[in-house]
């Protein structure tokens, strides 16, 4: 009987130690693995559907308008002569989303 006991104090406290470890891990699961995971598919799904004439930012600020688009590169055109290659993964989708909202917002004035 008192074998008994000792056990199930050992397993209770065995779970106890174990806890915090799982708390650990559940808190450190939802504020960074899954939201971070969440933003590769948000990122992935901006490249993927990429048309000529998207107005993009890149990651070191640079803005454009996509001329052409290859496999893993694209053109921009920064000015009206000037065009540069960059690769996909250079791009901000957060930051083009930011510039295309804005630019939606802007309303010509009515003369």
């Amino acid at each position: 009987m008192m074998l008994l006991f000792l056990l199930q104090a050992g397993a209770s406290g065995l779970m106890i130690q174990i806890l915090p470890f799982l708390l650990i891990f559940v808190v450190f699961y939802f504020f960074i693995l899954r939201p971070q995971s969440k933003r590769m598919q948000e990122q992935q799904a901006f490249t993927n559907n990429l048309k000529k004439g998207d107005k993009v930012v890149t990651t070191g600020g640079i803005h454009g308008r996509v001329q052409q688009i290859d496999e893993q590169t694209l053109v921009l055109q920064v000015d009206v002569s000037t065009k540069i290659r960059v690769e996909k993964s250079a791009l901000s989708a957060e930051l083009s989303k930011a510039v295309a909202a804005k630019d939606d917002s802007i309303t010509p004035a009515a003369s």
